[in-house]
This record gives structure tokens, sequence and C-alpha cells, in this order.
């Protein structure tokens, strides 16, 4: 705790000395930060690195003129010149009008308490016996071939964010990780590969790494096999861990910075029925031991739980003041930043509620349909909504999933996906931007 008050009197001897340099406004934050992360594969310990360091930025604001300057360097000479280059650099860029910090009035006044924090350090050696036993686990699965490996990691970060209009903030957040990435089959009848992990703020809270292996090398195994299909239209599910990639997808489309350079294809759906009735889509940023979760956002401004999608109506846009400014609204607090960027919109711990249908209820009527577990490719434009991604999955034949499907295309239009998206009640709070399985029908599988 000392040393996050320390981090906090430096930032505001900086925000001092920004103003007394000529800045009109300046806010500035500091990241102090550990981690440990390890490598292991075939039998042997691959990778073992340790890190520790930190970086400080100041933004500081002359007019409507802004300049943003970062540092690891937090000697008293290296500050002074850090105000120095910032202000020197604000009088000279081109006068944006959007910009600025909050006013008092907008700042919270009020924060919760959130578990984001373990306070226990993780040890290279735990590491090492978590990644072992996860590959060790995915390995033994009959099938499986060769191991990319396995990886285990901990960090924990100390932040520091202070402004000339009265906010202060600090907090510790930490986060662990395992992940396990192996091979089944041989030169012969072709090879796949698959991969499991798993993370949470909490060491303790992460899932066992023998389920991970298991589940990695079982994966890998069920893909053997694969088939191309013809081209076709037919009901797709999507597995729940690239189902979260279609909430992800409606972020970047309701994102305010976005909406604000009409590069979106919902710049006009605000308060209009974007997916069915029963899909709900909710953020909840007070979520405790929440991956993504932040008492107020990173200018200051309250935050809270609410529903993006209530029953299918698109609710709010995801707002920093800056969009906000640019939109003529209120700001949505969900501004994020690092110590070299200013702040921009970003959305907290997201999911897309579940459904009332189990998984093999909602596939149960399907004579013919994808299954898909895999996404490979970038292939979303939202400006258009025109998505098409490469798939890796199971074809669906009489509401049960057969043999095994690749190098295959799933394509369609976001603005009719969603509309047409029925969610299962298969959800897990895993990664912070989270979905249950759901099924889409009407798109076209390309493939032969």
């Amino acid at each position: 705790m000392s040393e996050t008050l320390a981090l906090a009197d430096t930032l505001t001897e900086l925000i001092a000395s920004a103003r007394a340099a000529g800045a009109d406004a300046a806010d500035a934050i500091v990241v102090d930060g550990a981690s440990v992360s390890v490598t292991y594969r075939l039998g042997k310990l691959e990778q073992l690195e340790r890190s520790e360091g930190g970086d400080i930025g100041l933004r500081v604001l002359i007019g409507k003129k802004q300049a943003i300057v970062s540092s690891a360097d937090r000697s008293r000479e290296a500050l002074k010149e850090l105000v120095d280059r910032a202000v020197a650099m604000a009088r000279t860029v081109p006068e944006d009008p959007f910009c600025g910090l909050a006013s008092a009035d907008q700042i919270a006044k009020s924060l919760p308490t959130l578990d984001i924090c373990d306070p226990a350090e993780v040890s290279a050696e735990t590491l090492i016996a978590k990644a072992r036993a996860c590959e060790e686990a995915a390995r033994a699965v009959k099938g499986v071939t060769n191991s990319d490996g396995a990886s285990g990691s901990w960090g924990r970060s100390r932040v520091a964010i202070a402004a000339s209009n009265g906010f202060m903030r600090t907090y510790e957040s930490s986060g662990s990780s395992l992940s396990v990435s192996v091979l089944a089959g041989d030169a012969a009848q072709g090879m796949e590969t698959d991969y499991d992990y798993t993370s949470a703020v909490y060491f303790a809270d992460l899932k066992r790494p023998e389920e991970i292996g298991i589940s990695a090398g079982t994966r890998a195994v069920r893909k053997l096999g694969a088939r191309k299909m013809p081209s076709t239209r037919v009901p797709i599910i999507f597995d729940p861990r690239v189902a979260r990639g279609l909430v992800s997808h409606l972020l970047g489309a309701i994102n305010g910075a976005s909406v604000a350079r009409g590069t979106t294809f919902l710049k006009d759906a605000m308060n209009t029925d974007v997916f069915g009735a029963s899909v709900n889509i909710i953020e909840d940023p007070h979520r405790q031991r929440g991956l993504r979760s932040k008492p107020c956002d990173a200018e200051g401004l309250p935050n809270h739980k609410r529903a993006l999608i209530d029953q299918g109506r698109l609710t709010t846009w995801i707002l920093d003041l800056r969009s906000a400014r640019q939109l003529k609204l209120a700001p949505t607090g969900h501004a994020a930043r690092s110590t070299g960027s200013p702040p921009s919109p970003s959305a907290t711990n997201v999911y897309l509620a579940a459904g009332s249908e189990t998984p093999a209820a909602l596939m149960a009527d399907i004579k013919e349909g994808f299954y898909v577990t895999d996404l490979v490719g970038q292939g979303v434009n939202t400006v258009t909504g025109d998505y098409s991604r490469g798939a890796v999955g199971f074809w669906i034949e009489n509401g049960q999933t057969s043999f095994a499907v690749s190098e295959v295309t799933v394509a369609g239009n976001l603005a009719q996906m969603f509309k047409a998206i029925r969610p299962a009640n298969d959800l897990e709070l895993l990664y912070g931007i989270d979905a249950p399985t759901v099924r889409i029908d009407g798109m076209t599988v390309a493939g032969t």
C-alpha cells in the first residue's frame, strides 16, 4: 500500500510541474508490474522468464491541444524532461476540439471495493508443476502424437492515475493463466492441432491442469479425418469458445470512436432491435474477481452494470469523453488508457445471457448443419457487417455431431446473424467476454 501511495505522490508532483510549465490541464498514469511465465514441452522445461518494470505517462492540454509522452525512467531529471517535452509538443500539435478532462461534477464520488488482486505471489516452481501436469494429461490422450507445449503465467500490476481536475485512483490487479496445445495423428493419416486454456484473477480459481490437458488432447484427436464439404446454406452452431467472438464484434460495432467516424454498420441502430427479443447482452464492470473489472473508468467517470442489449434492443454506445463530445451525448464511463496513449472507449466484463434451451435441444431439429469449434482469419468488415471466416468443426446429422470438417468458410452478414442468434443455457463466465453455445440459421458454408 505504501508503494501505491508513493506512485500517487509522484503523479501529483508531475501534474503540478506540468501546470507550472504552462499546461492548462494534465493527467498522468503510472503502471508497475511483475510477472512470471514458463513453458514446458515434451517433458522438459523450455522457457522460464521473470520480469519487473514500470512506465509512466503524462498527458498535457493547452487549450484544445494535447500531447502524451511516456518514459520508463522516473528520476527527477527524466520527469523534468518528460514535462518539458510534453508541453512543447502540446504547443505545436493541431487542435482537437473534443479532447479534455472530465469536469469535477462528472468524476465518481465513491468507488466500490473490488476483489481483483490475488495477494499471493505464484512461484516459478508452482507454474512449472502446473504446466507439466497439463502437458502430461494432454499427451496421455490416445491419438496425441506431439506437443506445442504447455504454458503457465502469473502477473500483478500496480496502477495509479491522477488528473488536475482532482481525480485520483490507485489499485492493484492480478491474473494467472494456464494453456496447452497438442497435435494428433501423423503424416499418413493427417495431423490436427488444438488447445485449451484457463485464466483467472486468483490462481486458485484456474481450472485443474489435468482438465485443461485432457480437453486439449481430446479436441485434437476428434478432428482427425476431417472432411471438406460442398457449399451449402445450413444452420450453424457456434461452440462457446467461438461464440464469444460474436459479442466482441458487437462491441467493436458500438464503440463510440467508430460511431463518431461513421465506420460501423450499426451507426444508425441506437434504440432499435439489433437482436431477437430473447437476447440480452450484459456488461458488469463490478463483478468480483472479474478479469476486466474496474471500479470506475480511466477518466474517473463512474461505471455500472447495464444491459447493452435489452431484449434485443441496442441501449447504448461504448463512449469515453472524447467520443461522447463528438456525438453530443453523455459519456458512459467506458474510457481505458495506457501510459503512451490517450483514453479510448473500451468495455469491461460482457456476456451474452444464457437462453432456456440446452445445447442438445438447440441442435435437435437440425437434419444437416455445422458445429463450429474454431475460426480462422479476420474476415469481418465492421463497416458493412460482412462476415467470412475459415472454420473447423463437426458436421451435424439428424441432431447429432458426426464427422470432423475443416477447410471451409462460414459466411453471412452480422446484421442478419445478430437477428438470428438463439442462445443455449450453458453460459460460463470464464474470459471477460463470454457467451453460451449459440445457433444461427441461414448462414453459408463455402467448401468444395
